[in-house]
């Protein structure tokens, strides 16, 4: 009881103070930027770009261009080489390991200045959900993020590692006695074995609160419930709040339900290693509250138009609902009009809330039409929820097929199914044509005749697990991108299709 009514009276603390910010949206970016300026006006960086001269948002933009991390690397070369005062003050605390890149890995600066504003965002989310819902149970009883391991190690003096692993080392010291796994456990590298570990150290525990990427908790339930026989909602009648990020949940919101056995309330989260940007701070709306007040200064370029000569630049003054944005971010990790690749739309103006509608890089445009992720995604939903019989799906991606044996070409879905409907072909007419409602340029060559409609190819059990084991990139943060412009992870996929469907 004392616990619950402590969350209560910090929960109503954090929300109150959180307002300050939330009602004065442009100030508070505005003074944020003016701080980076100031901050980055004495680093090497800062100097070649005559930060010193910078007052204003036109010279902001008039001096630093538009980089990613490729454009940012010789920078962020000579950090890891040891050399202070690069793009930040001083020598960063972390670096987070993170994939994708031409180059291979990217190392993320973290500084002292930047590191508290992961921890805190995920704190505030928290309280967020507490101060909205009453619900102060989950407090009471453990806690488990199935995450990357806590193991870091040392780059000329500044420790290394992925987000999830650097933020296990920053867990208060009040929660520590309800965090689960161990520390032993969560260092296990192997994920299978580490997830068989964790099953064995929480399947008798009062689990309140479980979070992840949602293919992997997947595969921690079904886990429970293969050595337990029971739904995780049985073996954990205090489980009240699911708490991830990195994917849509809603494609595999049907197998949670049907592993847990009832509906949880779920809080989504939207942190990344180059900064903590949102979190759902409403129950009744998807959109996510864009943090303005945690070292992060935003600029927006339309999607479609990014790769133009000169494309415009929208401050956050100028953002419309709806339309899809590439996100421009300046950090207290010295990171300055970097772009991290991710889209997003605008739900709300007042506050500022978005959803995240993709990557910039993924998306099928084999012949116009741009797709992009959120509209597969919504498709797929409204194909999912129209079924009588419920359908559910584990995991999915789509990709282009050009040039087919026979007949059109055709966009191919990989889909694994939980529980598949009753009749494939009637189902992928289904997000046919609510995939054309959203997309006029498909619909346009669907009617040309210049695509054919989709083609599901139907993935066996466990098949996009096995491929992820088998390219190494199985558990921790590895995410199945959901569509692609190339055939690259589809070629793969057909050695684990289903044959005869």
């Amino acid at each position: 009881m004392i616990k619950a009514l402590g969350a209560k009276l910090y929960a109503a603390w954090s929300y109150k103070k959180n307002q300050k910010w939330i009602n004065r949206p442009l100030e508070t970016q505005e003074k944020l930027l003016q701080y980076l300026i100031k901050k980055g006006k004495e680093t090497h960086f800062g100097k070649e770009h005559q930060l010193q001269e910078v007052t204003d948002l036109i010279t902001f933009k008039k001096n630093i261009p538009i980089r990613d991390y490729e454009g940012l690397k010789n920078y962020i070369d000579r950090v890891l080489d040891g050399e202070a005062n690069v793009l930040w003050p001083g020598r960063p605390l972390y670096y987070a390991k993170s994939s994708g890149t031409t180059s291979g890995a990217k190392y993320i600066p973290i500084t002292k200045e930047s590191m508290p504003q992961h921890i805190r965002a995920a704190r505030e989310a928290l309280l967020n959900y507490i101060y909205e819902t009453g619900n102060t149970a989950m407090v009471e009883g453990k806690h488990i993020f199935v995450q990357g391991s806590p193991v870091l190690e040392d780059k000329k003096g500044v420790a290394l590692g992925r987000l999830s692993g650097i933020v296990a080392h920053y867990v208060p010291s009040y929660l520590q006695k309800n965090r689960m796994p161990s520390w032993e456990t969560n260092c296990i590298e192997d994920w299978e074995t580490k997830v068989d570990t964790i099953v064995n150290e929480t399947h008798k525990e009062n689990m309140t609160i479980i979070g992840g990427i949602p293919s992997w908790v997947q595969m921690y339930f079904e886990r429970l419930t293969s050595k337990t026989g029971k739904k995780v909602g049985d073996l954990f009648p205090n489980f009240s709040l699911f708490v991830y990020g990195g994917v849509n949940f809603e494609p595999y919101r049907g197998v949670f339900d049907k592993l847990i056995g009832r509906t949880l309330d779920s809080v989504e989260l939207y942190p990344a290693s180059e900064g903590f940007f949102a979190y759902q701070d409403l129950q009744k709306s998807k959109g996510l509250l864009l943090l303005l007040d945690h070292g992060i200064y935003y600029e927006f370029v339309v999607a479609t138009t990014f790769y133009d000569d000169a494309p415009t630049v929208h401050s956050l003054a100028e953002v419309e609902l709806g339309i899809n944005y590439v996100m421009i971010i300046s950090t207290t990790a010295g990171l300055w009009r970097y772009n991290i690749g991710d889209t997003v739309q605008f739900t709300s103006t007042f506050p500022f809330r978005v959803s995240v509608s993709g990557r910039l890089k993924h998306f099928i445009s084999a012949f116009g039409e741009h797709v992009i992720v959120s509209e597969v995604e919504q498709a797929l939903k409204q194909a999912l929820d129209s079924e009588k019989e419920a359908v559910r799906i584990r995991e999915f991606t789509v990709a282009p097929q050009i040039a087919p044996k026979e007949g059109l070409p055709y966009h191919e879905w990989f889909i694994e199914f939980d529980t598949p409907p009753a009749n494939l072909e009637r189902f992928a007419a289904k997000i046919d044509l609510a995939l054309q409602a959203k997309n006029i340029y498909y619909k346009d060559l669907i009617e040309g005749k210049v695509l054919r409609t989709l083609l599901i190819r139907q993935v066996g059990k466990e098949g996009f697990k096995m491929y992820m084991k088998s390219i190494g990139k199985l558990g921790g943060q590895n995410k199945v991108p959901k569509v692609a412009d190339n055939r690259n992870i589809a070629d793969k996929l057909e050695g684990f299709v289903i044959k005869n469907k």
